[in-house]
């Protein structure tokens, strides 16, 4: 039986009903938190996260934390939503639909793959309306998309996007630590000053702290997870290192903290970076972000059967900055 759909509120916006949703098999092991913005397409993570705190969600009629795993045929409930709430009043405005839809790089039946531009955020929040995954969404309604890995948002290149609950499974086991044949991921990115030859190794554990605002600032410390990059430089241009960085560990901000703690920060991080030289790259090559790239991904899907190397050339922005160095 159908519940009623609720009178319109006074200030004329619609509320969705209460619904309880059948969790399917292919959702098996999903946490709540994502199978719930699975169901309320738009919805930013902060709405997730109150309606689940305050109770308001129920997992076979109990109270559940949004990290749960589900199990196929639980059953949970999700209570009425504005519409306005979920985001479903604002849909992303055409050109940038357009935008990321000519930056995808890679698909297939269980993948969808992206080059992301600097400033799109891996997923809205925050203040941020439309992330990389409900843009995606929004360009593919039919289609089941879950984004397996993120990218900071001034971070370019690729982001990888299931389309099969049993591809974000494979690739979530390949992505943890202990997975000895994981997912190969290396970066391109300017560091300031010249870098030694060779390879340089940081195995330095990272703290994830909150400044006044909410706002994320990393730090080495011992108390920290373990945290390993390995730097290789390409090429010197005026002064700085042109470099390869392939990390065995995905914390948040590990390169920039990283290449910060060698002394080498990143060129146009202003946040771990060195505002003088950042003022001067932005004068003098036109250097306006901060150059790190996501430039290659190597991994096999089918318990090894199936290769991956996927690749994003350096943004046009970066490679023109980097021409002008000489």
């Amino acid at each position: 039986m159908t519940p009623p759909t609720p009178p319109p509120r006074p200030d004329g916006v619609a509320r969705s009903a209460v619904r309880t949703v059948t969790v399917p098999a292919d959702r098996e092991g999903q946490r709540l938190d994502n199978f719930l913005l699975g169901q309320l397409k738009g919805a930013p993570r902060s709405l997730v996260y109150k309606l689940v705190r305050s109770g308001q969600v129920r997992v076979n009629g109990g109270r559940a934390k949004a990290e749960r795993k589900l199990e196929a045929g639980d059953e949970v409930r999700i209570p009425p939503v504005s519409l306005a709430e979920a985001g479903d009043s604002a849909p992303p405005p055409p050109a940038f639909l357009k935008r990321m839809e000519q930056a995808i790089v890679f698909e297939d039946a269980r993948l969808l793959v992206l080059n992301k531009p600097t400033g799109v955020a891996s997923h809205g929040g925050s203040g941020i309306s439309h992330g990389a995954i409900e843009t995606m969404r929004a360009l593919r309604p039919g289609q089941s998309l879950e984004l397996v890995h993120r990218l900071d948002r001034d971070t370019s290149g690729l982001l990888v996007l299931a389309k099969k609950r049993s591809a974000l499974t494979e690739l979530q086991a390949l992505l943890r630590e202990d997975h000895e044949d994981g997912i190969e991921k290396r970066y391109l990115t300017l560091l300031v000053g010249r870098m030694p030859d060779g390879v340089m190794s940081v195995d330095a554990p990272l703290l994830v702290g909150l400044r006044q605002g909410g706002e994320r600032h990393v730090q080495v410390n011992a108390a920290g997870k373990p945290s390993l990059s390995h730097f290789r430089v390409l090429e010197r241009r005026g002064g700085h290192s042109y470099c390869e960085v392939r990390i065995e560990t995905g914390r948040t901000h590990q390169i920039r903290v990283h290449a910060q703690h060698l002394g080498h920060p990143v060129a146009g991080d202003d946040k771990y970076g060195d505002a003088a030289v950042n003022k001067r790259l932005r004068e003098q090559i036109g250097l306006k972000r901060l150059f790190l790239h996501a430039a290659s991904l190597q991994f096999a899907l089918d318990g090894g059967k199936t290769p991956y190397v996927l690749n994003a050339p350096l943004a046009d922005d970066l490679a023109a900055a980097l021409d002008r160095l000489g």
